[in-house]
């Protein structure tokens, strides 16, 4: 290993600035499949899990909305119906196949009338101080390299009283369940990814990431020293996704 600073891709030790490529090159490939591989890998729940965010996100008419990582725009979509025409949504993805995908699929679905398009990198976002009622990152924030800076990006973004909601794959809460996720994640996903995207690499990173991924009170943890106040968190599926919501005061 180099003298550079270092971090995990999966299980891998790679250095820091190594990282956004090889996460790059796993979107890359999964993009065109992306929605169509969610549902399979979750039996359709992904949904409900991003049905609970935006209940417990507060977003309501008129507001402006930052979704990060926000690839095919499912968040988006239905931010875009709640702010209606005087709200403002911005999907924001540093792949830029993931932001086409996405922009696609909405101008498809008559949605993209008060959603806006960036590509940017969650550790420095590119847009002025206290300018979002509400930032989701969904399913994203296990691939950054450095999530305490991520965090505080965040924080600088968002308005006063607003909220940051990080929805992620987590910590089972029971062993038994956490051996057959273990199991799922390990033997059936990389296959599935191979049958329906040509790509077992990439969803063996998936599993290898979520193992990495900082627990549930470790996250809550990281959200405060960020500056984040009344931090908490909801256990969905067992504890296999976790909701992380807290408020910049």
């Amino acid at each position: 290993m180099s003298d550079k600073q270092s971090t995990h891709f999966g299980y891998r030790e790679v250095d820091n600035d190594a990282k956004a490529d090889l996460v790059a090159n796993v979107f890359h490939s999964v993009a065109s499949r992306y929605d169509l591989m969610n549902d399979l890998m979750s039996g359709g729940i992904h949904r409900i899990w991003k049905r609970f965010a935006i209940e417990l996100s507060g977003v309501r008419k008129g507001n402006a909305v930052l979704d990060i990582a926000g690839g095919t725009g499912d968040l988006a979509a239905r931010f875009s119906r709640i702010v209606g025409d005087q709200g403002r949504v911005v999907l924001a993805d540093i792949n830029d196949s993931m932001l086409r995908v996405g922009r696609d699929k909405l101008i498809d679905t008559a949605h993209q009338g008060n959603i806006e398009f960036v590509q940017a990198d969650a550790q420095d976002l590119p847009f002025p101080d206290d300018s979002f009622d509400c930032v989701t990152i969904a399913f994203g924030l296990r691939n950054v390299t450095d999530k305490d800076r991520a965090l505080r990006s965040m924080l600088r973004v968002l308005k006063p009283g607003g909220r940051l909601l990080v929805l992620e794959f987590s910590k089972p809460e029971s062993e038994l369940l956490g051996r057959a996720y273990d199991g799922y994640s390990f033997r059936v996903l990389p296959l599935m990814g191979r049958l329906v995207v040509g790509d077992s690499d990439s969803y063996q990173y998936l599993a290898e990431s979520i193992r990495m991924h900082p627990d549930q009170e470790t996250l809550k943890q990281m959200m405060e020293d960020a500056g984040f106040a009344r931090v908490e968190y909801h256990n969905m599926t067992g504890g296999i996704v976790a909701l992380h919501r807290g408020v910049k005061a």
